[in-house]
């Protein structure tokens, strides 16, 4: 017999041998049970992780002489000629290479014969989503009502590229990627069939490449052995897949913990002369660190996917790493696997980046330093942001005489002079008393109306020169105008007098407005405004002055 791959001899003939995929597996078996069968299935998910296999054994399932739990037997005579691949019933197609609309026309037509042997007829088309537009139409109304012997089985890779119309005909089933510890599983008994001696940190460093594909896995279990032969060390599987090694993210951890700038160009250096890539360096260093996270959050090594070798030194990690310095050292990660892509020396680019995780200072939490600072434990030391010697961090103070320093630097230095709008100290003072009567409120109006004017000269100055004191019961305080434009402009600013006057005088004081002139002279007053407003205007030879008088309101302030 003619050599066979381990994906295509270990290839499953049931459901049950199908792993990582019970949520699937399940569903079709019940479904064959309670024969409620779909006249089409779409199957998506990752490479190698199970989707062709599981068409071929629902087609084999459907087709069985002697189905055992829904699960075919492959004894009778249909299952040892589906497996043979020469029976009639099931056409596997390839769906990147029919294409075309010609193709489709041809099976449109050949789903009209019934099956020559089998129960059903079933069409089993395998990356569908390579179909063109014109195909995928042309396909609609068969895919909806196919005769009564026909089933189709889609899979693909890109579910998002199959037409929705096509999704929505369909029964459809997510293929997830198979966890690592599955395939090690799985890996582990197929070494152990085929008398192969195998470790479980390379059985680690194969199921981690494969990166969830069972098929990758098997793929990359075959070139090892033909390079190993019956006996697999990790070391050995290292060279050949080119890997890099766990244990020199582990060497960098700890140069971290022991402050080890050697260390850096150590790895550096090893990394160069190996040819390995530093971007895939920088990813598992992210992964490593990701994972001591992992451990020291949730004090647990099993959501690590690693070897068990590395468990134990993974939960060793738990009291040397803070959470705030593992967050700064991914964030900083996290940010160099971006720049490195675009960086023309790669290399140097890594040293610097490792010098800088080397040299990290420990990250301490607010409530720590507060309480620190408290009992006086706490030393703060002061470094440059560019030196990394021993000296640096033996120059540090406690914080006790870093306060105190602070102290004296505050009491010798001269308090600066600045300008404020705020009134003086001693007339604020002077001005904060429950007890006001009109004598203390007219001694100090003019230093409220400075103050006033300080703050809105241009708005306010014209109009508090027109105005004065003329009564105060205890809250109200009257103002006379002589002016009768000056109230209604005093009302705009009603609500900041009201404040400053409060602030000023230290309690509530309204502010009213009223005019010194009786009201039959307001009258009169206002009649011959009016009546010289045109004698006046007439007087300015300025026809700028002219159109803001006439026209907008304004007036002549001597």
């Amino acid at each position: 017999m003619a050599y066979q791959v381990t994906a295509r001899k270990w290839r499953p003939q049931k459901f049950e041998d199908v792993v990582g995929q019970e949520h699937i597996t399940a569903t079709l078996k019940n479904a064959i049970k309670t024969n409620r069968i779909a006249h089409a299935f779409i199957f998506t998910g990752p490479r190698g992780v199970g989707k062709t296999t599981t068409a071929r054994i629902l087609a084999k399932a459907l087709n069985c002489e002697n189905p055992q739990d829904a699960e075919p037997c492959n004894e009778c005579a249909m299952c040892k000629t589906i497996n043979d691949s020469q029976t009639m019933d099931i056409i596997e197609i390839d769906g990147a290479s029919n294409r075309g609309i010609d193709e489709i026309r041809t099976l449109r037509e050949s789903v009209k014969y019934a099956p020559t042997r089998g129960k059903y007829k079933i069409y089993i088309i395998d990356e569908v989503h390579m179909l063109t537009k014109e195909s995928f139409n042309a396909f609609l109304k068969t895919l909806e009502e196919p005769p009564a012997h026909t089933i189709f089985i889609f899979a693909t890779t890109d579910i998002h590229k199959v037409p929705l119309t096509i999704i929505s005909r369909c029964q459809r089933f997510d293929f997830r990627r198979i966890q690592l510890d599955t395939i090690k599983k799985t890996l582990s008994e197929i070494a152990t069939a085929e008398n192969i001696i195998i470790d479980d940190k390379t059985l680690t460093l194969i199921s981690k490449k494969a990166d969830g594909a069972l098929r990758d896995a098997q793929s990359l279990f075959d070139q090892v052995i033909s390079f190993c032969g019956d006996k697999i060390d990790s070391e050995t599987v290292s060279k050949m897949l080119n890997l890099i090694d766990d244990d020199l993210f582990f060497t960098i951890s700890d140069a971290i913990l022991q402050k080890d700038f050697n260390v850096v160009f150590q790895t550096t250096d090893k990394i160069y002369q190996n040819g390995w890539d530093f971007i895939d360096f920088t990813d598992g260093l992210l992964e490593h660190f990701r994972n001591i996270l992992t451990v020291i959050l949730t004090e647990r090594t099993e959501l690590v996917e690693t070897a068990e070798v590395y468990r134990t030194k993974y939960a060793n990690y738990i009291q040397t790493f803070s959470k705030g310095d593992l967050l700064r050292i991914l964030n900083y990660l996290s940010k160099l696997q971006q720049e490195l892509r675009y960086s023309n020396n790669q290399k140097l680019k890594i040293e610097i980046a490792l010098t800088n995780l080397v040299g990290l200072e420990k990250s301490a939490t607010l409530s720590e330093i507060i309480s620190g600072l408290e009992s006086g434990n706490v030393e703060i030391k002061s470094s440059t942001s560019n030196s990394i010697t021993k000296e640096n961090n033996a120059a540090s103070y406690s914080s006790k005489q870093i306060v105190n320093e602070k102290r004296r630097e505050i009491k010798s230095e001269p308090i600066p002079k600045t300008e404020s709008f705020v009134p003086p100290i001693k007339e604020a003072l002077s001005g904060i008393q429950t007890d006001l009567n009109f004598e203390s409120i007219t001694e100090k109006w003019q230093s409220f109306v400075d103050n006033v004017c300080k703050e809105k000269s241009f708005l306010l100055t014209p109009l508090f020169n027109n105005v004065k004191p003329i009564n105060f019961d205890g809250i109200n305080l009257q103002l006379e105008s002589s002016d009768p434009t000056t109230e209604s402009s005093l009302r705009l600013h009603q609500e900041y007098i009201d404040k400053k006057s409060r602030n000023f005088f230290g309690k509530k004081v309204n502010i009213k407005f009223g005019s010194s002139e009786p009201p039959q002279e307001k009258s009169a007053a206002k009649k011959e405004t009016t009546s010289t407003k045109s004698a006046k205007s007439s007087k300015i030879k300025d026809p700028y002055e002219k159109i803001i008088i006439e026209e907008l309101g304004g007036r002549e302030i001597n």
